[in-house]
């Protein structure tokens, strides 16, 4: 806070309009070491109310006793107090002629008006100390300073040394002369505050802080109403979830006991083999399933599902220029983020893929004569092995981590080790050239020797039991697979050793070249593209296969479909395969009795039930 006094004395200044063009003289008594020193800085204008009644020349010094103090307002430069530095005083005589007190001082202070009020704080460094006019750059008032080191505008001082015969500086009072004085080149002359600097830094630090923590609180605000979101879309699912087996639940309490029952089976059909009049139905309650949601996926081909880390996996083949083959990763839960895995320049059309059951790590099988192991974790290819022909198939080992399989579309099956990238360890020539277009990796047998490898495979002619090193081990048919027509699909289910094979009825050519089917007329569907087949059941005990039986279906008269059996869903597993008819996906249920329950599946379009 600057000196009351000091501020006093400034709105005096300020009051009569005191500058350096109403600086009429300095007048200096000195009446000995024990009195006063007085200068008088600048005349009031003769129009003001308290006008000066005598004026004198600006070069004449006279003597100034107690009397001329009282009888004028003057301002009064004091000499050094016991602290060394220079006060200025502001002595306001009244009519009556009394010095008013430090007191009446403080008083007269609170009254100034805030806006009138000039900090010294702010002023010093920037004017002149004895005209308080800003010093200039250049001219008659440019900036210099003392051997002292007091600064003073050049015209100012010259005056004050010249109407003084002591030559003293008018601030420390250390004697000096005209030849003394030195001009400084300085464009501004500011008194640095190292206090004033210290607290900005504080602000600046407790800003930077305050802007930390209001990013960090935005950044947490977006992710909770993420969070918030995904809540929110989590909450309407199970809404809708429960408001649907609420109405199962209603469903099956209203229906009569025993309404639930279904009965399967086809009698006498031609070309589905000898056993297949045996009849399989359902006893107890139906599993129902629910389609909970459709996703449109552009150019799918095949998919498979990562159940560890709760995501599909899907291969695509995206058209338009350049045809470009990519993995997408599609999450399960909602709202199913996807991310794509863009495979390399050149990559041909994948025609099998399989998550693996260790790791997270896919194997494709590709049209390319291409065998490669990409990482769903880092979106990389981590190995490739070069074929003989066209991959029509792949499979992981169910026993050991290392080793992959892949069916050719020369008929052949190759094993490989993934600790080996030169070559494959073993390569088996089929029975027939038919493309390989389903292996599957068999659970252990303990009836089989040490080191030998399982593997059942799929294609047009049937299915065939291969065994991996065993030497001169010859793949062979199992039985009753080669007469029930044109296998297209297999499904295994290691839990159990459960296997389901599709077949669809043969073509055959008469002599003249003509094609006879007399079993599709009655049974082809109306589209035109499914026809009737069977799905037989086969259980593998030992190293023996057993046939359990048979159901009809709809199957498709072209393309290769793929189906399932999936564990853990109730007592006994399901099997999962489409009705080619109904455009519905058919759930088998109870070996050896068979059930099945639909949820529709629109044909024009790539669908996935979650």
């Amino acid at each position: 806070m600057a000196d009351p006094d000091y501020l006093a004395y400034l709105s005096f200044l300020t009051e009569r309009r005191i500058s350096p063009s109403g600086l009429s003289e300095y007048l200096h008594a000195e009446d000995g070491d024990d009195e006063m020193d007085i200068d008088f800085i600048g005349m009031p204008p003769s129009d003001g109310p308290n006008s000066a009644s005598v004026a004198r020349s600006s070069q004449e010094s006279v003597d100034i006793d107690d009397s001329a103090v009282e009888s004028d307002n003057v301002v009064v430069v004091e000499d050094e107090d016991e602290d060394g530095s220079n006060e200025r005083r502001n002595y306001n005589n009244s009519e009556g002629g009394e010095m008013s007190s430090s007191k009446d001082n403080k008083d007269e202070e609170e009254k100034v008006d805030a806006e009138e009020e000039l900090n010294r704080d702010e002023i010093d460094g920037l004017i002149c100390p004895i005209c308080f006019e800003a010093w200039s750059s250049g001219g008659d008032h440019r900036v210099c300073c003392l051997p002292c080191g007091h600064i003073y505008g050049l015209a100012c001082i010259k005056k004050w040394l010249q109407g003084r015969g002591s030559g003293k500086c008018p601030q420390c009072k250390k004697k000096c002369s005209m030849k003394s004085i030195r001009v400084l080149y300085a464009s501004r002359i500011v008194a640095l505050d190292v206090k004033l600097q210290k607290k900005v830094r504080s602000l600046e630090a407790k800003c930077s802080s305050f802007k930390e923590k209001s990013d960090d609180l935005s950044a947490k605000r977006v992710e909770w109403r993420k969070k918030e979101a995904d809540l929110c879309m989590e909450v309407h699912y199970l809404k809708e979830r429960t408001r649907h087996l609420e109405g199962l639940l209603e469903s099956a309490q209203s229906r009569p006991l025993g309404s639930s029952m279904a009965r399967w089976g086809c009698r006498g059909e031609a070309g589905l083999g000898d056993d297949v009049e045996q009849e399989f139905h359902q006893q107890g309650s139906s599993i129902s399933f629910m389609l909970q949601k459709d996703i449109q996926v552009d150019g799918a081909r095949i998919f498979d599902v990562d159940t560890s880390s709760q995501i599909l996996i899907i291969a695509r083949r995206l058209s338009g220029m350049g045809t470009m083959n990519v993995l997408t990763k599609m999450s399960l839960i909602p709202s199913h983020e996807k991310e794509d895995i863009h495979l390399p320049v050149g990559f041909k059309a994948v025609k099998d893929l399989r998550v693996s059951p260790h790791a997270r790590i896919v194997l494709l099988a590709s049209l390319g004569k291409k065998l490669s192991v990409v990482s769903t974790q880092s979106n990389n290819t981590v190995l490739t092995y070069d074929l003989q022909a066209a991959a029509w198939s792949c499979s992981w080992d169910l026993s050991n981590s290392h080793y992959i399989y892949a069916g050719l579309q020369n008929g052949m099956v190759v094993q490989f080790d993934m600790r080996q990238t030169m070559r494959p360890v073993e390569s088996i020539t089929g029975l027939t050239d038919s493309p390989i277009h389903t292996v599957h990796s068999l659970s252990a047998d303990s009836t089989v020797s040490c080191g030998v490898k399982g593997v059942l495979t799929a294609s047009s002619v049937g299915l065939c039991h291969w065994d991996f090193g065993r030497s001169g081990g010859r793949p062979y048919l199992i039985p009753e697979s080669e007469n029930q027509g044109v296998c297209i699909s297999l499904a295994y289910g290691p839990s159990r050793d459960d296997i389901v094979a599709s077949f669809r009825p043969k073509i055959e050519f008469s002599g003249d070249l003509t094609i006879s089917q007399p079993t599709l007329s009655a049974s082809t569907s109306i589209s035109g593209e499914g026809v009737r087949g069977s799905h037989v059941l086969y259980k593998r005990v030992g190293g023996r296969y057993e046939k359990l039986g048979a159901t009809c279906a709809n199957v498709s008269g072209i393309r290769l479909p793929k189906s399932a059996i999936v564990d853990g869903v109730s007592q006994n597993p399901l099997f999962a395969s489409a009705d080619e008819v109904t455009s519905e996906l058919d759930y088998l249920a109870a070996w050896p009795r068979i059930h099945c329950n639909y949820s529709q599946l629109n044909s024009s379009e790539v669908q996935v039930g979650i």
